[in-house]
């Protein structure tokens, strides 16, 4: 009496059950063909991205380059210099630390500083380059960087950017920005906004390091923290072209107590002189390079 319905019951509700399931697989599979719809939309987007760093290319061995000192130039020792650059008869600096960080305007003769505009305590000063009569200052870790008059050092407007800022420089156009490793991004002066970003490489590896940065004659030339090397980049590939080896300069540099590394590279377009420095350094050096 209680079998047969028993077994009714069981059936009927297996048919149930087995219908859920197909629906089940049926919506599971929609699903799937949905998200690797939008993951390969997605891809296509990233690719589609300037911001994407650019695979670097073999290089051949980068030639060693020295320097010979052909003038020191005073210069003041308590700059913790983190960017420098020549304009006409003037230096114009960006110093370090913070309390003490600032941009500057000196007399490229005297080193006399002519204007001097201060840093918030709050802001660690890294990197200057000019572009149309207005000078960039970026910071080291606030992501916040200042733009100035350049006659006048009057503060123009902000903005702001995405990780740590190290160096800065400029071809006239679009500015070049360091930030410790070995990875360039390329922004827009006029928002600041990420262009491109490219994998510094030397002799086939890693660049890293890369700290104050200037636009020598269609390259882009590093210093390499903590060491007496200037790096000459391509800006299109990434490749070292050739390693500057700076060494010399500790035979002629007196250095103080603050001395700290080398770091500042100012390339004059209409003289087609370099001057090098470094944190605290009590000179600048007018260089040339074989």
């Amino acid at each position: 009496m209680f079998f047969a319905p028993s077994v009714q019951f069981l059936w009927r509700n297996f048919d149930i059950m087995h219908a859920k399931l197909i629906l089940l697989y049926v919506f599971i599979t929609v699903l799937l063909i949905g998200a690797c719809g939008s993951r390969d939309q997605k891809v296509d987007q990233i690719v589609e991205k300037p911001k994407s760093i650019s695979t670097p290319l073999p290089s051949p061995e980068a030639p060693i380059q020295t320097i010979k000192i052909v003038k020191r130039l005073p210069h003041d020792t308590t700059a913790f210099t983190q960017g420098f650059l020549v304009s006409g008869t003037f230096f114009f600096e960006s110093t370090g630390l913070n309390g003490k960080s600032s941009v500057r305007k000196i007399d490229v003769l005297t080193g006399k500083i002519l204007d001097r505009k201060g840093l918030d305590s709050q802001f660690f000063g890294e990197g200057l380059a000019l572009v149309d009569e207005q000078l960039f200052q970026i910071t080291w870790l606030n992501q916040r960087g200042f733009v100035y008059d350049k006659k006048s050092l009057h503060l123009i407007r902000e903005f702001t950017y995405i990780g740590e800022g190290w160096g800065l420089a400029s071809d006239g156009t679009q500015l070049y920005m360091s930030n410790g490793t070995n990875v360039i991004t390329v922004h827009s002066p006029v928002d600041f906004s990420q262009l491109r970003a490219f994998s510094v490489t030397l002799n086939g590896r890693p660049c890293d390091k890369l700290n104050e940065l200037e636009w020598v004659e269609g390259e882009l030339w590093a210093n390499v923290w903590q060491t007496d090397l200037i790096v000459r980049i391509n800006p299109e590939t990434g490749v070292v072209n050739a390693v500057i080896n700076c060494e010399v300069i500790r035979k002629e540099n007196t250095m103080t107590i603050t001395s700290d590394v080398m770091n500042g590279i100012a390339y004059d377009k209409l003289s087609k002189q370099i001057y090098v420095t470094g944190k605290n350094w009590p000179w600048i050096f007018l260089v040339s390079v074989f």
